[in-house]
């Protein structure tokens, strides 16, 4: 499908060869949307690849003003009217090429948008021989859609300038549908229609695409996968900067994509060793990794040994994404000893201006074995709780639990640890915590199938809050022949099992897959807490299969612990 897409743009092209601009205007990208200012990205505006404003007006032609009024123009979201509503109904149901184009006539609510999925359906049409494209390319009507794009005919209608048109549709794809054109591109009606088009346009436009569907929120699933595509396609690199952008917007849409982020890393390696002075892109690109979940050892040990490199220049924030994405991913450089000496001891408590990000990079150290008792213990100090709570966004479930995490931390992994603790009254242990629906539904399906093995309610427990941050999500325990014990009653040589289902969300993807640090912080603390973990993850046990099945996958899990023992 995405092939036929791509072939789509370049009937596009051949459409239009003959009503491209004869001059030397160029496809103005504009101002990248800035993907990564969410996250702190600073470019300069040549970076950001301002259009030419040098370059020469076409002469005689009747779309030159048309042009430079569309330079300026700004996405502004069309009201339906009833006349508008009419045409695209019309559009749809057009079953010729004369049906198509006659829309145009002596209508004055005719629009951009409108002439978009035209184009876009004959190229469909192009490709599967419906029609050709001598057919209409001469049509008073269809060159009136042409000059509503921005683009003229020469008076000779291109007929007999085959050296000039071949010259100027090879070089520049139909100019790549200029950047005026991408808010129509964004705009058209349908998003199948908007995603033909995308090969027709420019790498850095493409990159302008992604980043505003990510400032408008708006997840087109056709145009994402159709950017994907032709992104991970062109052989032309990215540069740090549009790396960036492109990251920025999957992590803000959620768009997973394993050859695009596979590209993109690719590209931000190339690209790294030449950027010398700008921490910020930097700090964007392992923020959106770490959003992603995307887990790529030599992108990150690239990125390592940049921060180490140039320590001197970096931002405290940019750090403290390094170290907050490193645990996430649960990534452990094989320069941990700089790490720890050049990057974590340069950030202080006064580089945060919330409380809120402070405790997250604590937290962080936690997962990487970098967390010093200091670090603890201001966290965890009574005076912290009250500031934290002091905080615009105040003391959120997500703060409660990391708190919780650091707690038991302190109690269970950190060696000769003497500081603070929370106490038994805290706040912190007052914190909502769920599943998502998706996860709910595969604890349901291991409970059904550990009732069989453990059909006294006594020998079962469920949805345990663990106090340490995370929920149980089931408790039981055996005697050294795998009989089952009560769990009303205290048994110094009970094997105390906890079964803790693992999904999509709680594992790394991307290159090198493996668990999170979240998660592997969860198993080394009830570990830690006397308990056999037994991880039931997604990709081994599936709601779809059989209960025997199930049944038989636990069964196994519990012969292998007694076994163990």
């Amino acid at each position: 499908m995405l092939g036929l897409q791509r072939f789509a743009g370049s009937i596009v092209t051949q459409i239009y060869r003959r009503a491209a601009y004869s001059s030397n205007v160029r496809s103005a990208s504009g101002p990248l949307a800035t993907a990564a200012t969410g996250q702190g990205t600073e470019m300069s505006e040549t970076e950001a690849r301002t259009p030419a404003t040098d370059a020469k007006k076409p002469k005689g032609q009747l779309v030159a003003a048309a042009f430079e009024s569309l330079r300026n123009e700004s996405p502004k979201d069309e009201k339906k009217t009833p006349a508008s509503s009419s045409i695209d109904e019309r559009i749809i149901n057009a079953k010729s090429v004369n049906g198509l184009l006659a829309i145009t006539e002596n209508n004055n609510a005719f629009s951009r948008q409108h002439a978009l999925r035209i184009v876009s359906i004959l190229a469909e049409w192009s490709t599967v021989d419906r029609v050709k494209i001598a057919e209409f390319e001469n049509d008073t009507r269809f060159l009136r859609i042409c000059r509503m794009l921005g683009r003229t005919v020469p008076k000779n209608g291109g007929g007999n300038n085959k050296n000039n048109g071949a010259a100027n549709g090879s070089s520049k794809r139909i100019s790549g549908f200029r950047t005026d054109d991408l808010n129509t591109v964004l705009g058209v009606a349908g998003d199948d229609e908007a995603a033909k088009l995308i090969a027709s346009i420019s790498l850095p436009q493409m990159v302008k695409v992604m980043s505003t569907l990510a400032q408008r929120k708006r997840r087109s699933t056709p145009l994402l996968r159709s950017l994907a595509f032709n992104i991970s396609s062109a052989s032309e690199p990215l540069d740090l900067k549009q790396s960036a952008d492109v990251l920025y917007a999957m992590a803000t849409l959620n768009f997973q994509d394993s050859v695009l982020s596979a590209k993109v890393c690719a590209d931000v390696q190339a690209a790294l060793p030449k950027n010398v002075d700008k921490s910020a892109v930097v700090g964007s690109i392992l923020t959106s990794l770490g959003i992603l979940r995307y887990r790529d050892l030599d992108i990150l040990e690239s990125l390592t040994q940049w921060l180490v490199k140039n320590s001197e220049i970096c931002r405290p924030q940019d750090l403290s994404a390094y170290f907050l994405t490193s645990s996430l991913l649960n990534f452990k450089s094989a320069l941990l000893e700089d790490v720890s000496n050049k990057l974590a001891k340069s950030i202080v408590r006064e580089d945060f201006t919330k409380q809120s990000e402070w405790l997250s990079y604590v937290w962080s150290l936690t997962m990487l074995g970098l967390v010093e008792h200091k670090h603890l213990d201001s966290v965890l100090s009574p005076g912290f709780l009250e500031k934290l709570e002091k905080d615009k966004s105040g003391l959120t479930p997500v703060s409660k639990m990391r708190l919780l995490n650091l707690n038991s931390y302190a109690q269970l992994l950190a060696t000769d640890y003497k500081g603070v603790l929370l106490p038994a009254d805290s706040p912190a242990y007052q914190v909502p915590m769920a599943h998502t629906k998706t996860k709910q539904i595969l604890v349901n399906g291991m409970l059904d199938a550990l009732k069989s093995l453990l059909p006294a309610t006594n020998h079962v427990q469920t949805s345990v809050d663990s106090k340490m941050g995370f929920l149980i999500d089931a408790l039981c325990q055996f005697d050294a022949n795998r009989n089952p014990l009560p769990l009303d009653k205290e048994n110094p040589n009970a094997i105390k099992v906890a079964l803790m289902v693992i999904d999509f969300h709680d594992i790394c993807h991307g290159t090198h897959r493996s668990a999170s640090g979240v998660t592997n912080l969860t198993i080394d603390l009830l570990e830690k807490s006397g308990y056999q973990v037994i991880p039931v993850p997604y990709n081994e046990f599936s709601t779809s299969d059989k209960l025997l099945k199930r049944v038989q996958y636990l069964d196994a899990k519990f012969k292998a612990i007694v076994r163990s023992k």
